[in-house]
């Protein structure tokens, strides 16, 4: 006898087989991608307007180009003979020694400053801002102030009159004093700065330390020594490097108010002047890959002394 499957009973067999799980779907290629999406913009930017710029000057400084002249004569490496052999050239490097001198008395006072006023000090508020003022002000405007301060007859001479002083010296004319009055006009410019990173700094470190110090009776040079220095020992790196680099690459001071007179010229001014005054861009791109080289050889040695680690007071 001849078996018919029923169509109902197909129906509930085939309803009883469980469908196919869906296919999960994995992290996709589409998700990896999407954050460098994101990227090529800023990337593309930081590209054209940073590395390719140094590339040029780097391609520049091995030419004699004038900055006018389609053609870019190669010269191989005689502009970076002339910068070390040429006494005019590379001893302007000397005059910064003033500006480091003065970047090192300015970090003491900043760091002198900063370690009082983080406690509780009368009137503290008003000196932090007494303190940060100069940073404000444009720089052409301290420089412009300044000139008139020092120069003869001005602000810094009538109160020296005042006290008996006849004949002052020239403050921006006199060449063994010119650099020593340009450094000092630097130290109260940029002195704020440095005081802000180390009021920060001094002021993330937690007050139970400091609560423990006064149990054991330490005075506040301990304090500094054990609590205060190492735990703004980034800080201080930082800084430090600001410091160097920045005296080595000074220039808006001196520009404005001796314009590199009176031996003032700093390394800066002598590359602004062999590029639009002389018209030697080749020669000025190789004083600037110079300048770039040792920022960044002070850097490495910075990032050997000061290594990026965790400092742990407790």
């Amino acid at each position: 006898m001849a078996t018919v499957s029923s169509p109902v009973r197909g129906a509930v067999r085939a309803s009883a087989t469980p469908p196919p799980a869906p296919r999960r779907r994995g992290p996709g290629r589409g998700w990896r991608i999407t954050p460098w999406l994101f990227l090529i913009a800023p990337l593309g930017l930081l590209i054209l307007f940073t590395y390719v710029p140094v590339a040029n000057m780097v391609w520049y400084s091995f030419t004699s180009w004038n900055g006018m002249a389609p053609v870019k004569e190669p010269v191989g490496l005689d502009n970076y003979v002339r910068i070390f052999t040429d006494p005019d050239m590379f001893t302007v490097f000397l005059v910064s020694l003033y500006y480091l001198a003065g970047a090192f008395l300015q970090l003491a006072l900043a760091l002198y400053f900063a370690t009082v006023l983080s406690f509780r000090t009368r009137v503290r508020n008003l000196f932090k801002g007494i303190i940060f003022f100069p940073y404000l002000i444009n720089g052409v405007a301290i420089g412009l102030v300044f000139l008139f301060f020092l120069r003869p007859g001005g602000t810094l001479d009538a109160l020296l009159g005042l006290v008996g002083v006849a004949e002052p010296p020239q403050w921006l004319g006199d060449p063994d004093l010119a650099n020593v009055s340009l450094a000092t006009t630097s130290v109260w410019r940029y002195m704020g700065l440095n005081f802000v990173l180390f009021l920060g700094a001094i002021q993330s470190i937690p007050n139970e330390l400091y609560e423990a110090a006064d149990l054991d009776g330490a005075t506040s040079w301990q304090k500094f020594r054990f609590i205060i220095a190492p735990g703004i020992k980034q800080v201080i790196g930082l800084t430090t490097i600001l410091a160097i680099s920045g005296s080595l690459a000074v220039f808006e001071i001196p520009w404005i108010m001796t314009g590199g007179a009176n031996g003032t010229t700093t390394f800066v001014i002598q590359t602004v002047q062999q590029a639009f005054e002389f018209k030697k861009f080749g020669l000025a791109s190789a004083m600037a890959v110079v300048l770039l080289l040792i920022v960044l050889a002070i850097t490495w040695i910075q990032r050997r002394i000061f290594p990026d680690e965790k400092v742990d007071l407790t």
